[in-house]
């Protein structure tokens, strides 16, 4: 983080254009995370609209770290005692509150930043059918760098704190339009502290604060025998190619019996069909739990499925927070962020374009809480 801040005082001092700051921000590795009270005081001292979105890139994708230590409270560690308190009353709001929340309706606004946005074509013989997916103008390498590339706004059911995914009705050419689409619900609350306590792997980790007031944070892991981390990740291409081309020149063609251009060219009835496949895999996966220790209230989560290396998903790390909305009159603890950090191969098996890995975040912030039942 000190090496960030020196990056923005140092641009300051050399008077760097939005598009100079922009791109060097574009090549920060962060390995703490950029709270939002920080962000908020970098964000004043930001030249432009370019440099100010890779501030928010930073952001999101350092979400699931651990922030500066200077950041952190002081607070000794509680003893075993305090731990197991604190966890037990984290086990009774889970199961005996938030499990009990009514169904509700939401605004879910999502924020889609990606790079590599080159893809292959859906279908092709001899030429190609792929089309470009339409970007925010003015971003310079936009195929290297992550940016911005579209906000959507939907309304969304949750039950027991959980989003419930639709059927999907309309037939988006996910994969084909360069873009990924996550078909799986955020993970549930209920589901991952139920697992989590079955695996036994509770592990006090540290203090931390979330909206000033201090948290505490405990890791654990829950293996694949015990998971229902579903995955559902579209889509990837398997390439399928059949007949046969015979390429000729003017000196061959009589020979290899083809018509065509006495200079040369090619025949044949060769094609290349592609289809295209969701990756889906129950994964096993880590996480943590950030719970105020004198309610039990889970004001934090964040999960991080184990993918194989080998697989077109590499990385789907998901960070919920959650806190206090007035639904009609009461007030209920419910998600009001997600940020999602995803990592594939887009080309997946097909080996078009070679090996290339896309990053895709997700922002979503939920909003306008209501009974399920209002009209």
């Amino acid at each position: 983080m000190s090496q960030l801040e020196e990056l923005l005082r140092s641009s300051q001092q050399d008077k760097k254009s939005d598009a100079e700051l922009s791109t060097a921000l574009k090549q920060v590795e962060l390995t703490e995370e950029l709270t939002r009270s920080r962000m908020n005081l970098i964000l004043r001292g930001m030249p432009g609209m370019l440099s100010t979105e890779q501030i928010y890139v930073l952001a999101a994708r350092s979400a699931g770290l651990a922030p500066p230590p200077s950041d952190l409270p002081s607070t000794p560690a509680p003893d075993a005692t305090a731990q197991q308190a604190i966890l037990s009353k984290a086990a009774s709001y889970v199961h005996g509150t938030y499990a009990q929340l009514p169904i509700l309706t939401a605004t879910r606004t999502t924020i889609r930043f990606q790079d590599n946005v080159e893809a292959i074509a859906a279908s092709s013989g001899i030429g190609s059918s792929a089309t470009d997916v339409t970007t925010t103008a003015g971003f310079s390498n936009a195929a290297t760098f992550i940016h911005y590339i579209n906000s959507t706004e939907d309304q969304v059911v949750l039950h027991q704190g959980a989003e419930q995914f639709p059927a999907q009705s309309a037939k988006v050419p996910w994969g084909a339009n360069k873009m990924i689409a996550l078909l799986e619900p955020d993970p549930s609350l209920v589901t991952i502290h139920k697992e989590a306590q079955e695996s036994g792997t509770f592990q006090w980790l540290r203090w931390e604060l979330v909206n000033g007031k201090p948290a505490a944070v405990f890791a654990f892991s829950v293996p694949k025998k015990k998971s229902r981390l579903a995955l559902n990740v579209c889509c990837f291409p398997s390439v399928n190619q059949t007949g046969k081309a015979t390429f000729y020149t003017a000196t061959t063609a009589a020979t290899l019996g083809a018509g065509g251009s006495p200079g040369g060219g090619v025949t044949g009835n060769f094609q290349t069909n592609t289809e295209w496949n969701n990756f889906k895999t129950t994964a096993p996966y880590q996480g943590k739990l950030f719970i105020d220790p004198e309610t039990g209230i889970v004001v934090r989560m964040i999960i991080e499925a184990e993918l194989n290396p080998s697989d077109v998903v590499h990385q789907v790390d998901t960070r919920i927070d959650f806190g206090p909305v007035k639904v009609r009159d009461q007030m209920l603890i419910v998600p009001v962020e997600t940020i999602i950090n995803t990592e594939v191969v887009p080309n997946g098996e097909s080996g078009a374009g070679g090996y290339k890995i896309r990053r895709t975040l997700f922002t979503s912030e939920y909003k306008n809480y209501q009974p399920a039942t209002a009209k």
